[in-house]
């Protein structure tokens, strides 16, 4: 008995000395392999490679994906007009020279992160005390994370690192200024609106005056045509009643009459006191030759 658990003991220690010495690097990671604390292999190739086991050699893995650095905090940043910003940033960055990344940070990424923050800080401080608030927010926006991230390229390379982008992800004032800068835009946003107004009551009163005119003009012009029109009716029934007075005389006795009392019948309120038997009534009477004579009138 004895014998045969020295044997599976043996087994034992061979096994985890066997398992010791395999490992398997992933297609997402990169190994490196220590040989009594220095870096002996960095392995980027995936797959089940060997090594000596510990203490002799060991094995640190670093993860080769894209990795996201956020702004840790919000501290203002001073614009060229001396106005105070709050910019949230982004950095995508992975691990390029794993021996330059260890060196520098360890095998922790967290090291680097906290170093990699300050930098990126200070190269966005540089980059927004040159530009102006309206330069940042918009003009300016794309220029400012182009010129961080070159900044950024020799300090990368020194952590072993590559920069893939960096980006802003909001920018904001100070709280203490917020309300002032909204009311200014606010003032700023009313003046152009009163000129507008001015502008539009100016063209509205050249569009009406131009109107009116037009107006005057059109009703002046169909007067005219009006009392030509008139004048021209006017002569055509003068000759027509010329012609027909001069056919029959006793007629045109009898149609002055009738103008005659249209004239003095004219109002409801007028009176005329006139004898019945006088000329003026001849026509109402039948006689074929009225007289045209129209009587005085008195008015109440």
């Amino acid at each position: 008995m004895n014998r045969i658990g020295l044997i599976a003991a043996g087994a034992l220690l061979v096994l985890m000395i066997a398992a010791s010495t395999l490992f398997i690097v992933d297609q997402r990671q990169v190994a490196v392999v220590y040989a009594l604390g220095e870096i002996k292999e960095v392995i980027q190739e995936p797959g089940l490679k060997f090594k000596l086991p510990p203490p002799f050699q060991n094995v640190v893995f670093l993860d080769r994906r894209i990795q996201t650095l956020d702004s840790p905090e919000t501290r203002p940043i001073f614009t060229a007009e001396k106005k105070s910003l709050v910019i949230d940033w982004l950095v995508k960055w992975r691990v390029t020279d794993a021996r330059q990344f260890i060196l520098n940070n360890g095998g922790d990424m967290r090291n680097l992160e906290t170093r990699l923050s300050p930098i990126v800080h200070a190269a966005f401080n540089d980059e927004v005390t040159k530009r102006t608030v309206g330069g940042v927010l918009s003009i300016e926006r794309d220029k400012v994370m182009q010129d961080v991230r070159s900044r950024l390229t020799d300090d990368a390379k020194a952590f072993g690192i590559e920069i893939i982008d960096v980006r802003i992800k909001r920018v904001d004032f100070v709280a203490n200024i917020t309300d002032s800068i909204y009311s200014r835009m606010a003032s700023e946003r009313k003046q152009v609106a009163n000129e507008l107004r001015s502008t539009g009551g100016a063209e509205g009163e050249k569009i009406r005056a131009d109107a009116d005119r037009q107006r005057e003009v059109i009703v002046a012009e169909a007067y005219r045509d009006a009392q030509k029109v008139k004048g021209e009716g006017d002569a055509k029934a003068s000759v027509i009643f010329a012609d027909a007075f001069g056919r029959d005389p006793s007629f045109a006795k009898f149609y002055r009459s009738l103008e005659a009392y249209r004239s003095s019948f004219r109002s409801k309120s007028d009176v005329m006191v006139v004898d019945p038997s006088s000329e003026f009534f001849a026509a109402m009477r039948g006689n074929v030759e009225p007289a045209a004579v129209v009587p005085k009138r008195e008015r109440k």
